[in-house]
């Protein structure tokens, strides 16, 4: 680790102490309205529906225009951060992001609609990618950074949940064009106090010239990859013949990419990055954990709703336990913890505790009772989310150079991203299959969809244990010293 501070104090983004802590609160305001938005449209969609004119089928493109167009990206625009410099790119997507926002709030088709939505998502892939590598660099002192990191992991992570809350209340209250509308005056702010609160920085230049091929091909593949996963794998399931040739298509994309990279005098992507097993083991381990609890974010507001009857306003209270416990980890304990006993055993035991959360879901009832079957279980995902993302945040970039922190910051973005996307796909799927037969078999609905619901949690848990897994054995317990 001393290696890496050491490389990172000397850039030009390394600003005083005094404005360092509001320049982090600027990147971290960005990122929340970037987080929000992924979850607060899903509370809006039936008012959207009925509004604009979509059909059951078409609806979804409301979100996968965005996942499409922010998981496509999120690659790219982390290494344009470490050629154009990170400021300028971070600021340039709060500028796209913020007008996209506007016209999502003014469209008035579907059509309108879905085109402002992959804006919008090209916006958000711009300025997330570079946050944590604008981070890494304007804290190279490791006890400052774990609070820095814990800072973000908690907007990053716990966002979502305020998404749903704020969601519910600005579609029930106002409209579904208000939770549009309202990233207007925060993004405009944001945009003025990163001009001027975060020095800009130098990037590296293009050099021998730009990879074109190389971003045109990772840019292709990881569209073409979450288009497979949101629609094709998500309504006609793995095997069907679409799914497969689209599948197919994806690894012949990233071969040649991966082809590219390892003969381009200057690559988009350089393959020494990942010779790094700490860097490698921390993306597997994000990928993982990021397909089980966004998975179950969904689901289990599906359950609350579907199962239990609630509404769009009482799913966002009931998944309150989980943002306070983890933002209250995130904010004042997490860096302790890493500082205590580094990163990667914290690392391990908050993972662990989403495992037992998650399979204490496995039991919930057709008539589960919230402070008894919902609370606890949201309360340890919370806690054990508030301990193991700022560490995980952390080991991401430990072995990272300051000319690649950009390109790591997005490449860890884009492993949740893709990670989150493949999760929901998986798992909603195997809930409805599941839901289908025992609904043709004679049972009755809310038992058959529970059933579908526990079958969910329970892969979720497996997923997330297997990154446990990979925690304990890839990731170098060298790196556990501060």
């Amino acid at each position: 680790m001393h290696a890496t501070t050491d490389t990172l104090a000397t850039t030009p983004a390394t600003q005083g102490g005094r404005s360092r802590w509001p320049a982090l609160y600027v990147l971290c305001a960005g990122m929340l309205m970037i987080v929000l938005d992924v979850t607060i449209v899903n509370v809006a969609l039936p008012a959207i529906q009925d509004d604009l004119g979509f059909t059951s089928s078409s609806l979804a493109w409301v979100v996968n225009a965005y996942l499409i167009a922010f998981g496509g990206l999120l690659l790219l625009a982390g290494r344009l951060g470490d050629l154009l410099g990170r400021r300028t790119v971070f600021v340039a997507g709060l500028v796209v992001f913020t007008v996209a926002s506007v016209l999502c709030g003014l469209a008035n088709s579907a059509e309108a609609l879905v085109v402002a939505r992959f804006l919008q998502g090209v916006g958000g892939a711009l300025t997330s990618a570079v946050i944590l590598g604008m981070i890494v660099t304007l804290f190279p002192e490791p006890r400052e950074r774990a609070k820095a990191i814990g800072v973000y992991a908690f907007v990053a992570s716990a966002g979502g949940s305020i998404g749903l809350l704020a969601g519910g209340a600005l579609t029930q209250a106002i409209s579904w064009h208000w939770i549009f509308f309202v990233n207007l005056p925060i993004g405009i702010v944001a945009v003025l106090l990163a001009v001027k609160l975060i020095e800009k920085d130098q990037g590296i230049g293009f050099g021998r010239g730009t990879d074109v091929p190389g971003a045109v091909l990772i840019t292709a593949a990881l569209m073409v990859g979450v288009f497979t996963i949101v629609k094709p794998a998500a309504e006609l399931g793995w095997t069907a013949p679409r799914t497969i040739v689209l599948s197919i298509l994806t690894l012949t994309l990233l071969a040649c990419f991966v082809v590219r990279e390892a003969t381009a005098a200057n690559p988009l992507v350089p393959l020494r990055i990942f010779r790094s097993r700490t860097l490698t083991g921390a993306n597997l381990v994000q990928a993982l954990s990021s397909a089980g609890m966004f998975g179950i974010f969904f689901l289990g507001s599906l359950y609350l709703q579907r199962v239990l009857g609630y509404d769009a306003l009482e799913i966002g209270l009931a998944f309150l336990p989980t943002t306070l416990v983890m933002g209250l980890l995130s904010v004042r304990y997490s860096e302790k913890l890493v500082i205590r006993f580094g990163p990667r055993r914290p690392l391990i035991g908050g993972l662990s505790l989403i495992v037992v959360g998650l399979a204490l879901f496995t039991q919930a009832p057709v008539d589960g009772k919230y402070f008894v079957h919902v609370m606890p279980v949201l309360f340890l995902l919370g806690l054990g989310g508030g301990i193991c993302f700022p560490a995980l945040m952390g080991l991401s970039m430990a072995d990272v150079k300051s000319e690649d922190a950009g390109l790591a910051s997005g490449l860890i973005g884009t492993t949740a991203e893709v990670g989150a996307a493949l999760g929901l796909a998986v798992l909603a799927t195997l809930a409805a299959t599941r839901t289908e037969s025992l609904t043709t078999a004679g049972t009755p609905v809310l038992d058959a969809l529970t059933s579908g619901f526990q079958l969910s949690f329970a892969i979720a848990a497996v997923l997330v244990a297997v990154a446990v897994v990979i925690a304990c054995t890839v990731m170098r317990p060298a790196r556990d010293a501060a």
